[in-house]
């Protein structure tokens, strides 16, 4: 599917120097998820990394760059963590397998703050062209692996074949996005699973009539 996200050429780093850049955009990275982007300053980040200030701005000429490698490493950890559940998506039961996942995932840190790239998106899709474009491909990747497990139930007659794969690979995308919001705000894992549900049901009653 080729790369998920656009980034500027990376300059040759050697092992020490390519780990103190991971460290800082990992330690940036839970710092904007847990408390969002605005709130985190670059001196917070040099704090959580154990690095200096020289060191940051060695590898991120300012904090929009900082951010921009944010984005491309949630977008990575994201659909990495999916990419199991996701190459699983052949049959109705493999997308059951797949919502379990979730709905457990939501359980155990009970949604506090919401799916990574989601939150990113609300909060900075609209200040930054090249953050709200990685992140769509980021997103348009996820929504293809729905629509490609889709057309594999279609082709081995699970699915009809008068069936929307696109709009049901959409539906799914909102059920999941919705249903982290609902869960970072109600604190509550049954709104993903109850929005999980009512999009797994839209693929149900499309099943062949031998299912």
């Amino acid at each position: 599917m080729g790369s998920t996200v656009s980034e500027k050429k990376p300059r040759r780093l050697t092992a020490k120097g390519e780990a103190t850049r991971l460290r800082i955009v990992a330690a940036a990275a839970d710092l904007m998820y847990s408390q969002g982007v605005e709130a985190t300053s670059v001196d917070d980040v040099i704090e959580a990394s154990g690095t200096g200030k020289s060191q940051v701005y060695h590898y991120f000429s300012d904090k929009t760059e900082l951010v921009e490698a944010v984005v491309r490493a949630q977008i990575e950890r994201v659909l990495g963590e999916q990419a199991p559940f996701l190459d699983d998506l052949r049959t109705m039961r493999g997308f059951e397998r797949w919502r379990d996942a979730i709905v457990v995932g939501v359980r155990g840190w009970r949604g506090a703050h919401g799916c990574p790239m989601g939150s990113l998106a609300s909060e900075i899709a609209g200040r930054s062209e090249t953050a709200r474009e990685n992140l769509q491909r980021g997103f348009s990747v996820w929504q293809h692996w729905f629509r490609l497990g889709l057309e594999r139930m279609q082709d081995s007659g699970e699915l009809r074949p008068d069936a929307d794969a696109e709009e049901l690979a959409v539906g799914l995308m909102a059920a999941v996005q919705g249903g982290y919001l609902l869960v970072k705000t109600t604190r509550d894992e049954r709104s993903m699973a109850i929005a999980l549900d009512m999009a797994l049901d839209s693929i149900r009653v499309a099943l062949s009539a031998a299912e």
